[in-house]
């Protein structure tokens, strides 16, 4: 028997035969993944076991945990490198020791140095791979948080928040939007003519942009009939940033696990701030799952998500990677289906999933929620998409090529809407956006409050992207083109403008009636335009969300849609309310609360088997072509 065929016999267990190990090696290597790690994630055991055995089977020491060394500290040159490392050498009692957390083959060959040189078997230990990795950050934090709070700043430096907002810059954009929108308001009274073609540019253009993006079909549903088996699937990362999120982690572990993906090729990262000792006490029950790991964040400004990702970014392993929220339920198949769509685009560096509102039903707020929602995630965005224009994204479920998001220095850790500064940076890269039909299931905030502060900050972080990306219009007319660059201005500006015009409106026509300007046959020509532009740009919203419900199959949330011009006030306001914040607290961070859903994440319909031993993907594929939208 061959030491590798000996070694994996011991990894499997008692009641297992060299048959056994020689097909389970098989798999593994055919599926490219280390053998250990396959082991844990195919046997269902933790990977402190597995390098247990591994110990046993090599005859060495072995640690569960690092030892706790204080004053210790690790520079690295490339953050990247903190993930490959396998060994780290500590003073024990005034010996060396070398702390080692091999794979597979490093196993084999340690084991055989050790018979050669049977005098350092005292000083090597072998420990888990996931406790030296925990060790390695921990060491390493003060890297990391230089490098998620610097990444963008380095390799960007005329599009950072923390550089491009300050105080003046701030105040001056909130007094020139305030401004613009008070011009725009007061035209129809002033009746200056040359105000009408800036008035249709920021007014009328939104809207004839979501009233064309009506007719443009929804993205096709592809098969994943490409796949033959594991070894086609590349490791793909999960980052889940949570901050006081104890309440939520058993279902999201659930939903994660449902994944019809290889256990050995998934790296779910939880990325918990360290104030959250909650949740991070919750999340480590789950770590005996080899897909799980957790990166504890220091307490340190900004307190902010993309900080959060970008500590972690570095320690991912995958081609690709995801965001999930807390409170997210991807659907099972969703991994399967942008890998599908990656390797059938090759010029596609992002990837956004559709999200789904699924408590619609709980009230008017969820509803129009889930009809917002519906209108961007399934109309609007796939349009942009399809017109390859700047895609804002949404703060959850977009996949990325790791490589090209680690060339962009990553998240912009002091940008409040992230994901919407990520976008336009990708457009400004020229890198191609895509959507998928692909589903995550999220609930919307229940009551006012918490959504008034989610709106709020989600209005603001477009303020600060917008502002960002304008400081130098040269540079980002030259990096967008002409066409980029002005739909920029309509898609950015028309989302900060459009609440503010459209709550100002209906009091301007109602002045004007009051005044006599509407009555008919006599009406002048800026009182119809107002009239247009309500009752057109309203429409546009509603035909948005009516369209992107029924391709979401909630037509019974149709009804609440006639409430729209009501959360436009509220929107508004939020609009109000932001700018304030943009102001005065540009870098706070509201966090949104989240509570269980009411259908348990088990819910969600099992997989297709790829938990199993024997793994071929051909029979399990599913055909999505036949799926209704």
């Amino acid at each position: 028997m061959s030491a590798a065929t000996s070694l994996m016999l011991a990894l499997l267990g008692r009641g297992r035969g060299a048959g056994d190990a020689e097909q389970a090696l098989e798999q593994a290597l055919l599926s490219e993944t280390d053998p250990l790690h396959w082991c844990a994630a195919r046997l269902g055991l933790p990977e402190s076991e597995i390098m247990r055995r591994a110990a046993a089977w090599a005859n060495l020491a072995y640690f569960d945990r690092m030892p706790r060394l204080s004053g210790l500290l690790l520079e690295p040159h490339r953050l990247e490198a903190l993930r490959d490392i396998r060994l780290y050498k500590v003073q024990i009692h005034n010996r060396e020791v070398a702390l080692a957390a091999p794979d597979f083959f490093g196993v084999l060959r340690l084991a055989d140095y050790c018979n050669r040189r049977p005098e350092v078997v005292p000083n090597i230990c072998l420990v888990p791979a996931p406790a030296l990795r925990r060790h390695i950050v921990e060491l390493s934090s003060a890297a990391l948080l230089d490098g998620a709070r610097q990444n963008l700043v380095r390799k960007w430096p005329y599009a950072a928040a923390q550089l491009d907002l300050t105080k003046p810059v701030r105040y001056l954009f909130v007094f020139a939007l305030a401004c613009l929108a008070g011009v725009i308001v007061l035209a129809p009274v002033l009746g200056q003519s040359w105000l009408a073609p800036l008035w249709i540019a920021l007014v009328l253009l939104p809207t004839v942009l979501r009233l064309l993006a009506l007719f443009v079909p929804p993205e096709p549903v592809r098969s994943l009939e490409a796949f033959i088996d594991a070894s086609d699937l590349p490791v793909y990362s999960i980052l889940v940033p949570l901050r006081h999120e104890a309440n939520m982690v058993d279902q999201l572990c659930a939903s994660l696990a449902h994944f019809e993906y290889p256990p050995e090729k998934l790296d779910v990262i939880f990325v918990i701030e360290s104030r959250s000792s909650g949740t991070v006490r919750r999340v480590r029950r789950h770590l005996a799952d080899s897909r799980f790991s957790m990166i504890v964040v220091p307490d340190a400004p900004p307190r902010t998500k993309p900080k959060a990702l970008g500590y972690a970014l570095p320690m991912c392993q995958g081609e690709f990677v995801v965001v999930f929220d807390a409170e997210d339920r991807p659907e099972p198949d969703q991994l399967l289906r942008i890998v599908a769509q990656f390797r059938a685009q090759p010029d596609v560096a992002c990837i956004q999933a559709r999200l789904v509102i699924d408590n619609g039903r709980q009230g008017m707020l969820p509803a129009l929620f889930a009809g917002e929602y519906a209108g961007l995630f399934a109309v609007l965005l796939p349009a942009l998409a399809r017109w390859r224009l700047v895609m804002p994204l949404g703060g959850t479920s977009n996949h990325f090529r790791i490589d090209v998001l680690r060339a962009l220095g990553g998240w912009d850790a002091f940008n409040v809407t992230e994901d919407a500064d990520l976008g336009v940076r990708l457009s400004r890269r020229k890198v191609r956006c895509a959507t998928s039909s692909a589903r995550t299931y999220e609930a919307a905030p229940g009551h006012l409050l918490p959504w008034m502060g989610q709106r709020t900050r989600w209005m603001k972080g477009w303020m600060q992207t917008y502002v960002v990306h304008n400081r130098r219009p040269g540079w980002l007319l030259n990096d967008m083109g002409w066409r980029g660059a002005i739909m920029f201005q309509v898609v950015l500006l028309g989302m900060l403008l459009s609440p503010l015009l459209y709550a100002s409106f209906a009091p301007l026509l109602v002045f004007m009636l009051l005044t006599g300007q509407l009555a008919w046959p006599g009406m002048q020509v800026w009182p119809m335009a107002c009239m247009l532009v309500l009752v057109v740009g309203h429409g546009a919203a509603m035909a948005t969300n009516l369209v992107g419900l029924n391709r979401t199959g909630q037509r019974r949330l149709i009804g609440w849609q006639v409430l729209l011009p009501l959360y436009w006030l509220l929107i508004a306001f939020a609009t109000v309310r932001a700018l304030r914040e943009f102001a005065l607290r540009p870098f706070h961070w509201f966090k949104t609360p989240h509570v269980r859903c009411k259908a348990p994440a088990d819910a969600i319909p099992a997989g297709s088997g790829l938990g199993t031993t024997n793994l071929d993907l051909r029979s399990k594929a599913t055909t999505d072509s036949t799926r209704k939208e």
